[in-house]
């Protein structure tokens, strides 16, 4: 298994807006794209000093499924028109790591 981890940052007064549009949008689009390895998206967030950071986990079985869902140059981050129109700043790039354990209570 394959995550994806993403960063970007907004202002503490965008935060809530931003939050609802991955949710109820940006979300379901990815999920419509309908990547047979897709496993799904963890959505994390938090308050550094006068911004909010988000970090968005994307789960898939390879790292086929991965250029799948991002193209053969899949590092380059998945951010849409509507993201830059909230965000302050973000990653450029994802990173990705093979999932050597997970264990869920």
């Amino acid at each position: 298994m394959i995550a994806r981890i993403w960063h970007g940052w907004t202002t503490s007064e965008n935060a809530d807006v931003y939050e609802s549009l991955l949710k109820t949008e940006i979300f379901s689009d990815i999920a419509q794209k309908n990547i047979s390895g897709y496993k799904g998206i963890q959505l994390l967030r938090r308050i550094v000093n006068e911004e909010t950071e988000f970090v968005t986990i994307m789960l898939f079985n390879s790292i086929e499924d991965v250029k799948e869902f991002a193209g053969e140059n899949y590092t380059i981050a998945y951010v849409t028109a509507k993201d830059r129109k909230v965000l302050k700043r973000f990653d450029e790039h994802s990173q990705h790591y093979e999932v050597r354990e997970k264990i869920e209570y």
